[in-house]
Formats: structure tokens, sequence, C-alpha cells
């Protein structure tokens, strides 16, 4: 009975032993940046993110060229709501649009930009889609958060 015990013991330790070694091999996730238009909204994380860190312009290029960005319909007439985690927020966030600062940097988690300016040629947009990116950080980027607006027709 007392093998037997053991035998349980150990393999209860192993188990336990187990699961932990999993735990901290996983990464922790990369804060939310959320879109929301009118009632619809779209949230990402990214691969484009290095906790603090700077992300090398080889990363962040490949990141713009990416096949997953979320895509949301926008009608000109709405506004555009952008919000970030706290965790973006406190080093400061920059809206981009097809890779130009559209906004000035800031520390809040929320922001809103009139749908039209995505679709104006005065700001650098062509055609009936725009590719805007969040930018965290303020002189070094270290993480980026893209979505493809679509101009509802």
């Amino acid at each position: 009975m007392t093998a037997l015990r053991s035998r349980r013991a150990v393999a209860a330790f192993g188990a336990v032993s187990a699961g932990l070694l999993l735990l901290s091999a996983c990464e922790k996730p990369s804060p939310l940046a959320t879109i929301t238009v009118g009632t619809n909204s779209v949230s990402s994380q990214t691969d484009c993110y290095n906790d603090g860190k700077e992300v090398p312009s080889a990363d962040l290029a490949k990141c713009l060229k990416s096949k997953d960005i979320k895509s949301i319909k926008v009608d000109p007439d709405e506004t555009v709501r952008f919000g970030v985690d706290p965790a973006i927020a406190d080093k400061g966030w920059t809206i981009l649009m097809n890779g130009q600062p559209l906004t000035e940097s800031s520390t809040k988690t929320y922001r809103t930009i009139p749908g039209s300016v995505f679709f104006n040629a005065q700001y650098g947009a062509s055609g009936n889609s725009t590719l805007v990116s969040i930018k965290e950080g303020e002189s070094k980027v270290t993480g980026l958060w893209s979505f493809k607006l679509e101009k509802a027709s």
C-alpha cells in the first residue's frame, strides 16, 4: 500500500511540475487595440510587440504587409473610435494612416476621428481602403497594431 501511495505522489508531483513548466513557456499576450465604428468593432493583438523594447524595423515592415490585418467598414459620416489597453497608453501612442502620423502622440486610452478623414486625399488617402496603424512608443516603436478601414458603400 505504501509503494502505491509513493508512486501516486511521484506521479502527481510530475504532473504538477510539467504543468508549471508549460505555463512558464507561454508568452504573455500583447495588449489589445480596438477600433469601433457605430455598433461594429474589431480588436487585435499583434505580432509586432516587444514588451517595452524597440521592435526591429524589418519586423515592422513585415507587420505592415501582413495578410492577417483585420478590417472594418467605415461610413465617412461616422466617427471612428480608437481604444487601447492602458499598457499601450502608458508608453504613448500615435495613429498612423498609410504609415504616416495622423495624430500627435497621446497617453489617453481613447481617441476619435471623423470617418471622412480616412478617405480624403488631403490626408494621404487613395481609393476605398486605408491602412491605419496604432504605433506604441514615443521615440522608438515598441508595438504596432494595424487595421484596414474599408469605405462603406
